[in-house]
């Protein structure tokens, strides 16, 4: 199913139009997936509304986001172009690593992001993230996995010349990276996705830039998950994001190979569109 938010409220979305569920998609989210999908089921019985994709608004508000790095050639390059360095660092391959962004600075399907004042590197980056619908402590592979609600497109924001100089402290991204987060268009159910060996293409402003296949993610989401809830604690509603995809899924990585700002960082009125397969489509802009 693909469960939305419109300006009335949570939606269950079909090929005769939205169909109004009776709880925002937090709450939906917290009952777990097989009593969303009895819900969703439910509501695909009520007549249908038209909608178009401009009315889509922020799928819900997730309680905490963690940002991953799972690609290994993102990894590659953007250490080049942001960290001065090459190569992919031996601690890498040891767990899926992660850094916490900001829950209230996401935006929803269309919206226009703010650049930050001072940077003029503007960036994107091509991701998919795992909502959970259910949670725990020190969860093992199995349980991460039967915890998976459904799946969303996300695009991390990211001021690159902000981020080179503050990440020589050591403490990981910051002002770099917590302005914006576009999430979207929708939630797919977990049940829909039974491979996720899927296409993901990021174009500026109708033009190509990247392509590559989730498939090529070095860790599974059940393993992401597994890692962030070890002597911890993950909720329902969670987002984890991939990280980056390869192939181009952002500029920085393709300044690192390039050793120069081609394509020209994002500048405002710049229309960013992702498309991952099985899930949708995902625009925001430059404000």
């Amino acid at each position: 199913m693909r469960f939305a938010t419109l300006p009335q409220g949570a939606v269950v979305l079909s090929e005769d139009g939205a169909h109004p569920l009776p709880m925002p998609l937090d709450e939906l989210i917290a009952l777990g997936l097989p009593r969303a999908l009895e819900v969703g089921s439910a509501a695909l019985l009520d007549p249908s509304t038209p909608y178009a994709e401009a009315d889509l608004l922020l799928p819900y508000k997730p309680p905490a986001v963690r940002d991953f790095v799972t690609f290994e050639s993102h990894v590659e390059g953007v250490r080049r172009s942001v960290d001065n360095a090459s190569g992919v660092p031996a601690a890498w391959y040891d767990a899926p690593t992660f850094y916490f962004t900001n829950p209230h600075a996401l935006y929803g399907p269309g919206a226009a992001i703010p650049r930050p004042a001072t940077c003029r590197a503007l960036d994107f980056e091509l991701e998919v993230g795992v909502v959970l619908g259910s949670g725990g402590s020190s969860l093992s592979v199995t349980e991460a996995a039967d915890a998976i609600f459904g799946y969303t497109i996300v695009n991390d924001w990211s001021a690159r010349d902000l981020q080179s100089r503050e990440m020589q402290v050591g403490l990981g991204p910051a002002k770099g990276k917590d302005f914006a987060t576009s999430i979207g268009p929708w939630i797919v159910t977990a049940d829909e996705l039974p491979s996720l060996d899927l296409l993901c293409r990021v174009s500026v402003n109708g033009v190509p830039v990247g392509s590559d296949r989730l498939s090529h993610m070095h860790w599974s989401f059940a393993e992401m998950i597994a890692y962030a809830s070890r002597d911890s604690v993950v909720v329902p509603g969670d987002l984890l994001a991939s990280g980056t995809t390869g192939g181009g899924g952002c500029l920085a990585e393709l300044w690192g190979r390039a050793g120069a700002q081609v394509p020209p960082p994002l500048e405002p009125g710049d229309v960013v569109t992702m498309e991952v397969e099985g899930i949708g489509t995902l625009t925001g802009s430059v404000a």
